[in-house]
């Protein structure tokens, strides 16, 4: 089976939000942003050029409806959007999407559905599957919820970024706990979104005087 990452396409017109799910993905492991963009047509373009694995697609775009867009790409998709309409689940289910978030939703959730998504494409790799896989594969397209909001740590790693969260009076970004603990900004990132999916720690969005949005990062209450 290929070991090449999962390319996913972000169809999100508000860029604070766009952002917010491109730094989630990346920091999944087996998971690599192949672009984001705002509108129908981009999309259409970027599909187009890009061999893109899934694209996670808002229902309402300057320019169209999402849905349509889901019916007519021949990737993968997931709906992330503010409808919480019954009747708009539906139509995107019967489009093709393999999942549906409602917005706000927290990070943890996206993260978690991704890594399913990951396990589902590997069971389904093979030329043949039976019917024990198939289950499988549809399963871990909705994992279940942690039982426990917390886990024990074991990795050193997470560890450190653990603690420097929890000794930190402010919350920190990924870049902060980065140079406190002297690792890679890839890493700390990594273990930040493993600690939020495991509920030790909350991610909030910081937002500065210019620029995109960054995520920071504080224990959970």
């Amino acid at each position: 089976m290929s070991t090449d990452p999962l390319r996913v396409l972000i169809v999100e017109d508000d860029f604070r939000i766009a952002d917010l799910h491109a730094e989630i993905a990346a920091a999944v492991p087996g998971f690599t942003v192949a672009a984001t963009v705002g509108t129908v047509a981009a999309a259409r373009t970027r599909y187009r050029d890009l061999a893109v694995d899934l694209a996670l697609v808002d229902v309402y775009l300057p320019d169209g409806d999402g849905i349509d867009l889901v019916r007519e790409m021949h990737c993968d998709t997931m709906v992330l959007t503010a409808d919480s309409e019954g009747t708009t689940v539906r139509s995107a289910l019967a489009a093709g999407a393999l999942g549906y978030f409602v917005k706000p939703f927290p990070p943890a959730a996206l993260s978690s559905r991704l890594a399913g998504y990951a396990r589902y494409r590997r069971l389904l790799a093979d030329p043949g599957v039976d019917h024990a896989r198939v289950e499988s594969a549809l399963a871990a397209l909705r994992p279940a919820p942690a039982s426990s909001p917390a886990t024990p740590v074991t990795s050193p790693t997470k560890d450190l970024v653990l603690e420097a969260i929890r000794r930190s009076p402010q919350p920190l970004s990924a870049g902060e706990v980065a140079d406190t603990i002297g690792v890679s900004r890839p890493t700390a990132q990594r273990h930040l979104t493993a600690l939020v999916a495991t509920g030790v720690l909350r991610m909030r969005l910081r937002y500065g005087q210019a620029g995109r949005p960054e995520q920071e990062y504080s224990p959970t209450p």
